[in-house]
């Protein structure tokens, strides 16, 4: 009888971990635990990014070109075949564009770096001088910080970084196309492989959440090549109309600069209006200005929701801390990967969470007047 009263007396002593800041406190304390992993886990991936950079690109490319390899097979292509045949016609597609833009850039590298920087002076010569008032000291203080980033250890000053660089881009391609091959002709298993904890329920979910992904980044891709495609055409047309030189490696670059989002073709616009400014005058720059702002509203406007459909139905403002994000991480490469993978992120929690459509329910059957039996209901 003690023991049942000493129970009791405990059962209803107060419990700090239920009344308000106790389940403020425990929640913080949980968000305080996923920051944490989420913080080692990025740090590690960060350590072995000579592996995640390549495993990610061979995703994305395998997405790009999975429908053109699923087309083979259902056409009834043996499965290597049609593997083989779609590597090397994705090998013979990226070699034509990089010798391309190489082809494009080299030989007129040097001249457009010099017309960017003398257009870069002009403008900074203006801002000095102009109307409006700008303290010197911010002025110095922006342009120091540039060249201090651009002759930093992080672009590769040195012949050693520079080898160094160039062995890791080379084991990183060479990588990314043993793993892309395997992602083409064994995807499937793969796949099935890593649903093999999953049961039930989550076996349904998870299978939706892989569709569901890889639609959305094979349709990023080849919009986002679309997209990159059509403004390199247009404004390189406005910058030969307009008689500004260099016109084919700005195009080249701008179709560069439109794999990132929001930023790229805009940086793009702004180098070839510097090049304007020094050939042809601050007209013809303000001409080009209005062209890249013309090719980009048409382009987010009308084009990119055609091409784009649900692959990158999420908010600029995401799109945005995402570059951030990954140009931080990793560099140009972080801010090219950074958006299809916060677009796949956000399409998988949405297919996870999405509820099935319940089934039709079936008609109930009519009976027949004459006792025949029961007959099906007919429809409506």
């Amino acid at each position: 009888m003690e023991y049942r009263r000493d129970t009791n007396a405990a059962r209803n002593q107060p419990n700090p971990w239920r009344d308000g800041l106790g389940r403020v406190s425990l929640r913080s304390a949980q968000l305080l635990l996923l920051l944490t992993l989420l913080v080692v886990s990025i740090y590690g991936l960060i350590q072995v990014r000579l592996v995640v950079i390549p495993l990610l690109l061979a995703l994305i490319l395998a997405a790009a070109i999975s429908p053109l390899v699923n087309m083979l097979r259902r056409r009834g292509w043996p499965s290597a075949l049609a593997t083989a045949t779609s590597f090397l016609l994705l090998l013979v597609v990226l070699g034509g564009v990089i010798t391309g833009i190489v082809f494009a850039v080299r030989s007129q590298l040097d001249e457009l770096i010099q017309q960017a920087n003398e257009g870069f002076q002009q403008v900074y010569d203006f801002i000095q001088t102009g109307p409006i008032p700008i303290d010197q000291e911010q002025i110095e203080s922006a342009r120091q910080s540039l060249i201090d980033f651009a002759t930093s250890s992080t672009v590769g000053s040195t012949a050693l970084t520079g080898l160094s660089a160039a062995g890791s881009f080379l084991t990183g391609a060479l990588l990314m196309l043993v793993i892309l091959f395997f992602f083409l002709k064994d995807g499937d298993k793969i796949w099935a492989f890593m649903l093999r904890p999953f049961r039930g329920e989550r076996l349904h979910r998870a299978q939706r959440v892989g569709h569901r992904s890889l639609d959305v980044l094979g349709g990023y891709v080849r919009g986002t090549a679309i997209i990159a495609t059509v403004d390199s055409v247009f404004i390189g047309i406005a910058l030969l109309i307009l008689g500004v030189p260099l016109a084919i490696p700005l195009a080249v670059i701008v179709f560069i600069g439109s794999f990132v989002p929001l930023v790229g073709a805009t940086v793009a616009g702004v180098l070839a209006a510097l090049v304007a400014l020094v050939a042809n005058g601050p007209f013809v720059a303000l001409m080009v200005i209005l062209a890249v702002v013309v090719v980009n509203q048409l382009e987010g406007n009308f084009l990119q929701p055609v091409v784009m459909g649900r692959s990158l139905n999420i908010h600029a403002l995401v799109i945005l801390l995402a570059l951030t994000a990954g140009t931080i991480l990793a560099g140009i490469v972080g801010a090219i990967l950074a958006v299809p993978v916060a677009a796949v992120t956000w399409a998988a929690i949405k297919a996870w969470n999405e509820e099935d459509e319940p089934e039709p329910a079936a008609v109930p059957a009519k009976s027949d007047p004459d006792g025949a039996g029961a007959v099906p209901a007919q429809e409506p």
